[in-house]
């Protein structure tokens, strides 16, 4: 058995390194002849046509995957390939078979330099190997391919949420050329994009699609720009299981108390208060998969708070039943007390006609005194009486205003208390049956 020392293994290493590296760095030993001849004189940082007008971009896309749509974030994360075709005749060769070359040689030609706008956070796929290709044609036609996944904001208008439409793009421009340069435009305009229509999405369908080609105008000039719009439609029935029913189930329950005796304090009380905090907990959840700080009010937002107010309000309702069983005089006893005020009154205006008569018998006299000459003032007696009938007209006065004060208080009160859950097990389903029908239409058709 041999044996060699650690020196020995060491200087054997790097004879092997660099033996590589020599053969890796020499062009001549890695590219295959047809692609030499190519490589001869050829400089990938130049464009083509330069200085002799713009090169033409066409582009395509195939949408693989829409993996998330977040309203949070206002942003979708998509999984895209990505096709650029431009002719580059410096690469022309003959023969009527395309090259098809291994992906790390995109490193020897000049690409274009194409970012996705509004993008948040982008990655090219590189397993097993970076997901690239390039593929020349004898004209000089290179085909450049990649697959990307990429994280692209989206302005979102959620004032019908969760029965909204979003519109949402995938813009396309040239970093550093601009529109003197590089020129882009669609290879076969709609039908430049594929794979929407074996596209699945949890919680949306696709609705329409289109592309648009422009310009993006900066301080630094003019850059040719693709765009590609997609429109989504949420699908509710998520959230009519998830909120409308439970919602609309606690509405119903709260209606219950309506039909149990306003002598059943604990029972009432109980439904009462539990829908409410019932309802609140709801309310919370709904908003969970939405922005925190969020200015729009949205549509879920509005039916959540009519169904909260129809529950509060049964809870309401209760406590004004109760509190007008409890200082609601009996009927009885109303009918007494009115009817003793209207003796009182009536013995008032007896005495009130006495007194009046009396009055007017002295008032006479005095008449038939001052005809006949007397200067003797009237009796004492006489003045006595003339001020007891003026403190009793006021008297008088003071009773009737406040047997018209009564009156209108019996006539605010409810005769019958119960009567009240009478009118509330019609008039509540009623208004909540009209406020849906409302709703409903607002919100779906305009």
């Amino acid at each position: 058995m041999c044996s060699c020392s650690p020196l020995g293994s060491l200087v054997f290493l790097f004879l092997i390194s660099r033996i590589i590296q020599t053969s890796n760095s020499s062009g001549e030993e890695v590219l295959p002849p047809t692609i030499q001849k190519l490589m001869q004189g050829y400089n990938k940082y130049l464009r083509p046509l330069f200085g002799n007008g713009p090169v033409t971009v066409g582009m395509s896309l195939d949408i693989a995957s829409i993996d998330t749509i977040s309203e949070i974030n206002m942003d979708y994360t998509a999984t895209i390939f990505l096709r650029q075709r431009w002719t580059d005749e410096r690469l022309c060769f003959d023969g009527n078979k395309s090259l098809s070359l291994d992906g790390r040689l995109v490193e020897l030609l000049w690409v274009p330099d194409t970012f996705i706008v509004d993008s948040k956070k982008s990655f090219l796929h590189d397993i097993t190997v970076e997901n690239r290709l390039i593929r020349i044609f004898p004209n000089g036609t290179v085909l450049y391919a990649l697959r990307i996944t990429t994280t692209v904001a989206c302005s979102m208008d959620l004032t019908k949420y969760p029965m909204d439409k979003q519109t949402c793009t995938l813009q396309l421009e040239s970093w550093g050329y601009n529109v003197k340069d590089v020129v882009f435009h669609w290879t076969r305009g709609n039908l430049s994009v594929s794979g929407l229509d074996t596209l699945q999405l949890a919680q949306y369908t696709l609705e329409d699609y289109y592309t648009s080609e422009s310009e993006a105008v900066y301080e630094t000039g003019r850059y040719p720009k693709l765009i590609f719009h997609f429109q989504l439609r949420r699908s509710i029935l998520y959230f009519i299981l998830e909120t409308y029913v439970p919602s609309s189930a606690l509405v119903v329950l709260s209606w219950v108390s309506f039909w149990i005796s306003q002598s059943s304090v604990p029972a009432r009380i109980c439904i009462g208060v539990t829908t409410v905090l019932t309802m609140t907990t709801l309310m919370m959840g709904a908003r969970t998969s939405l922005p925190n700080a969020n200015c729009f009010i949205k549509a879920i937002d509005v039916y959540l708070g009519i169904c909260f107010s129809f529950i509060f309000g049964a809870l309401i309702e209760y406590a004004v039943a109760h509190f007008c069983t409890l200082h609601q005089p009996n009927a009885a006893n109303a009918y007494m007390y009115g009817q003793e005020m209207q003796e009182r009154e009536d013995e008032m205006n007896g005495i009130v006609t006495s007194i009046g008569s009396q009055a007017l018998r002295v008032r006479k006299r005095e008449e038939m005194l001052s005809r006949a000459g007397s200067t003797s003032s009237p009796s004492p007696s006489d003045t006595k009486e003339e001020k007891s009938s003026q403190a009793k007209s006021g008297c008088t006065k003071s009773l009737s205003l406040l047997r018209r004060i009564v009156c209108f208080l019996n006539c605010c009160h409810v005769e019958n208390p119960h009567y009240i859950d009478n009118y509330s097990r019609l008039t509540f389903p009623l208004s909540f049956i009209f406020i849906n029908l409302l709703y409903w239409t607002y919100y779906l058709y305009f």
